[in-house]
This record gives structure tokens, C-alpha cells and sequence, in this order.
């Protein structure tokens, strides 16, 4: 049976009232009260149904999308790629930004900010794999993005590994045997991040090929903006070490990468072939256009709220949670040698 207001009354001697007020955060309730009946809420698992109180029908229409930041362009078009998916399915769409931070992260997934909504698509950044008890599966939600696997949702993921290194086996078939990579995490450790897994694939196709894999050219970006991309792009300059292809793994630091190279006079694809990943809008209209990995952004986005609009509408004993990653391909433009847009992106 579910958790009600009053189980979480009697449990932190208070009255219902006080309780609803603290799940409203309404600003007038003495915090030693307001921390009794949060441990009473933690205790019991109690997750406030706003839907089904606020309408007859249980119903509101509109489905959460939690994401890192709107500042990263990815995550900016994934946003507007739901947006498209869910209108088509008559629903609404209110966007969370976590920022990147833990606990915020943690009060999504555990629904402790009762926002009147069906369900929730979420793509954590702090949150990982030794992470999953957190998720639960009684209320409808989707995990975006490679933070967290083996939990209780369904997942929606993109080829990471294998698509990075198709992008290296791209700057190898046009030619370049000293490739360096843009936007390792600064640690270093595996830990399931989107940086990790891309590194991965980077250095498989190095392997594949015979190609030594040099640490100098490795290089530490995070987060991954243009800035950032840029000022690792200097510093790589900076060493002189030699290296006659790049691979940055996302196109905002491809972007900052661009530009820099620019700046130093390196010409892009003479000098240096480039390749980003995500293939997002600015990626056609760089000089000289971005070539770059589109993981299927929007398909990510459709699966994502079919799945979703699916476990909302799920009757009866629930199904296994599922994984699926869509297809990927390369975007093929002039940063690695190609003047003309790739067939399949000249349909976009």
C-alpha cells in the first residue's frame, strides 16, 4: 500500500497539516518540525501524488525534463528535441537545470521538489552507477545519458565508445596518424562518464590501427565549452608536440578548437583534420564547417518520451526496465577534407 500524509504524521508526531505545509515548503514551520517530518518522509519512502490530488483525472499533461545546463548546446537541443516529441503526444514539457550539482540531482530523482507532473526524463551528471538505490520505479521516469545503468528505469543512451572511435577511424582514413583528443575528465578515473567512454573508443581505434597512444596528447578539458576547448587547444600548441589530427569529444570544444587553430595559423584540414561529436546547429556554420558524430539526438529525444508516455500509461504487473541506444553516424564536412555537406546531412 502507499505511504499517505497521515502515515507520515503519526510517525513524526505532528498534525497533517504541518506536514503538508513542509512538502509545500511553506516558509513558517520550525526547522527541528520541518527536519522531524523530512526524516518521517526519507523513513517512509512517502512521495506526494500532486497529480492525482490537483485533478480528478490524476492527470496534468505535462512531463519533467531535468538536465545539467542549457548553456551546453546539446543539452539545449535535446531540450528542444522532447519539447517537439512530447507536443506531438499533446504534452507539455517544464525543464529543470540542476546545474551539475549532487544534491540537486538527488532531490529530482528522489522527488523531493513535488512539481505537478506525470513523469520525469532526467540525464544526471553527479550522480553514477553506485547511485541506482536512489532511483525508483513508482513514478514514470526515464534516465537520459551514460550516468548511471543497471537501475530500476528505463535508459536511453547513446553508442559512446563505439562512436568515438569510428570518429578516430575517420581522421585515420583521411590520412592522419598523430591524433590528440580534447575533453578528458581531469582525473581521470573510469567512472561511466560520456569523457571515459569516448576516451575508450579513442584509443581502441588508435590500437586497431598500430598507432601509438601518446599521453601528450591526451588533453584535459571540462566542462566542456568552448572556452575551454580553445584554451586546451593553446596549451597543446604550447608543448609542440606534433599531432595532425584532433578529435574533441563534443563540439563546443571543437568550436573553441577551430578557432584557436585559426589563430595560430594552422590550417583546418591542410594542417590538421578535425572532428567533434553531438553534431549540433553551429556545427554546419563554423569555418570550416564541423565534421562530427551525430549520436542520434533526436531519436534519443522520441524514444525517451514514447517510453515514457508508456510507463504513464502502464496498467498491471510493470515491465522489466529497458536499454536502448539509437544509431550514430558521421557527419562528414570540410574540417576533415569533405567540400561538400554529407548526403545525409544535406537532408537535415
Amino acid at each position: 500500500m502507499s505511504v499517505t500524509l497521515q502515515d507520515v504524521a503519526r510517525l513524526a508526531g505532528v498534525s497533517t497539516k504541518t506536514v503538508s505545509n513542509v512538502v509545500h515548503d511553506f516558509p513558517r514551520v520550525a526547522d527541528e518540525t520541518r527536519r522531524r517530518v523530512q526524516w518521517a518522509i526519507d523513513e517512509l519512502g512517502y512521495r506526494p501524488n500532486l497529480s492525482a490530488r490537483g485533478l480528478r483525472s490524476g492527470r496534468t499533461g505535462v512531463i519533467e525534463l531535468s538536465v545539467p545546463e542549457l548553456r551546453q548546446n546539446y543539452f539545449a537541443e535535446l531540450a528542444d528535441e522532447v519539447i517537439r516529441a512530447a507536443e506531438q503526444r499533446g504534452l507539455g514539457v517544464l525543464v529543470e537545470q540542476t546545474g551539475g550539482d549532487r544534491q540537486r540531482e538527488i532531490d529530482v530523482v528522489t522527488r523531493r521538489r513535488p512539481y505537478l507532473t506525470d513523469g520525469l526524463l532526467y540525464a544526471p551528471e553527479r550522480l553514477g552507477t553506485e547511485d541506482k538505490e536512489l532511483l525508483t520505479d513508482r513514478f514514470p521516469s526515464v534516465l537520459l545519458g551514460e550516468r548511471i545503468f543497471g537501475g530500476p528505469t528505463d535508459h536511453v543512451t547513446m553508442h559512446n565508445t563505439s562512436a568515438a572511435k569510428a570518429a578516430v577511424q575517420h581522421l585515420i582514413e583521411v590520412g592522419r596518424s598523430r591524433i590528440a583528443v580534447i575533453g578528458a575528465h581531469p582525473d581521470g578515473q573510469v567512472q561511466m562518464r560520456a569523457a571515459d567512454l569516448r576516451i575508450k573508443g579513442y584509443r581502441e581505434a588508435l590500437a586497431e590501427a598500430g598507432l601509438p597512444d601518446d599521453p601528450e596528447l591526451v588533453r584535459v578539458a571540462a566542462p566542456w565549452f568552448q572556452w575551454n576547448g580553445a584554451e586546451a587547444t593553446r596549451e597543446l600548441l604550447r608543448s609542440t608536440v606534433p599531432f595532425d589530427g584532433l578529435f574533441c569529444l563534443n563540439d563546443g570544444l571543437a568550436l573553441g578548437a577551430l578557432r584557436e587553430l585559426a589563430a595560430a595559423g594552422v590550417r583546418v584540414p591542410d594542417d590538421v583534420a578535425v572532428i567533434g561529436f553531438d553534431n549540433i546547429d553551429e556545427s554546419r556554420f563554423s569555418v570550416p564547417s564541423l565534421t562530427t558524430v551525430d549520436a542520434g539526438r533526436a531519436e534519443i529525444a522520441r524514444i525517451a518520451v514514447d517510453l515514457l508516455v508508456e510507463r504513464i500509461d502502464e496498467q498491471g504487473p510493470r515491465q522489466e526496465p529497458r536499454l536502448i541506444k539509437p544509431p550514430f553516424r558521421i557527419v562528414r564536412r570540410e574540417s576533415t577534407g569533405f567540400a561538400e555537406p554529407d548526403a545525409a546531412d544535406a537532408a537535415v
